[in-house]
């Protein structure tokens, strides 16, 4: 899969910028994290979907914040073999997508990474939402990377 970022390996430019924590616990705060190339949800979700795909079932459901994601804000995309629901929420936490799978049986929850964050910055929020190690939540690691830009 070209452009997502393994368990181990970094991102190429022409994939999905993703990282996930390589021990795929559900104690950890994160699972990991992506760096969309926008804030079209409706663009980019199909392919974080597909990149997830097989990790821990078949994902059915995303949560995110309403003011992180350009307007309309549909109910339904289409990704992977179906369709994906969208719940948009004003109470999602700043820079957290929540994929879930099989009705709620299990979930993602990833930190987003800015579309217009540098590749160090990027780097940084990469790295440490995908540290099994890392107990910080998204709002700490977004001023880390604010910090680091």
């Amino acid at each position: 899969m070209t452009g997502l970022i393994s368990r181990t390996k970094k991102t190429s430019d022409d994939g999905v910028r993703l990282r996930l924590d390589p021990q795929s616990s559900r104690t950890t705060v994160l699972d990991g994290a992506w760096w969309p190339r926008s804030t079209d949800a409706v663009a980019e979700l199909p392919a974080l979907v597909d990149a997830l795909a097989g990790s821990r079932g078949d994902i059915t459901n995303v949560l995110l914040n309403t003011s992180e994601w350009d307007q309309p804000h549909p109910r339904r995309v289409g990704a992977g073999r179906g369709a994906l629901r969208l719940g948009w929420f004003t109470s999602q936490p700043a820079g957290l997508v929540t994929l879930m799978s099989d009705f709620g049986r299990d979930r993602f929850d990833l930190l987003v990474i800015p579309p217009g964050a540098s590749r160090k910055s990027a780097d940084v929020g990469l790295a440490a939402a995908a540290d099994p190690d890392d107990r910080r939540h998204t709002p700490e690691l977004l001023a880390e990377m604010r910090q680091t830009a």
